[in-house]
């Protein structure tokens, strides 16, 4: 999962320097200035960087998968009086948040 937009890592680069940027193995590289050898950008600055903008969309897309899911499985289950669903839906919401959490970080 991306757990940052393009357009935040491009201004951040813009506003400091960097140049020609780009995503190897969950790992944002880019050119420090004056620098000929691509460099990972700075974790501090991705920190900073989630830090102020928030979920992307992608990642606020999932949430609410994740919570329509879980609304979606208690109507079920009540309904249905097995709890089938609900363990479903924890199986599900487990798996997002999983994949929610920021390995860098």
């Amino acid at each position: 999962m991306n757990h940052y937009a393009s357009d935040w890592i491009d201004e951040w680069c813009q506003d400091n320097g960097w140049t020609d940027w780009f995503i190897e193995r969950s790992i944002y590289w880019g050119f420090p200035p004056q620098g000929v050898i691509p460099m990972p950008i700075p974790s501090q600055a991705m920190k900073a960087i989630k830090a102020k903008q928030g979920l992307c969309s992608e990642e606020k897309v999932w949430c609410m998968a994740a919570v329509g899911s879980a609304i979606a499985a208690a109507f079920s289950s009540y309904l249905s009086s097995c709890p089938m669903p609900l363990v479903a839906a924890f199986s599900f919401c487990a798996v997002v948040v999983a994949r929610l959490e920021n390995e860098d970080l």
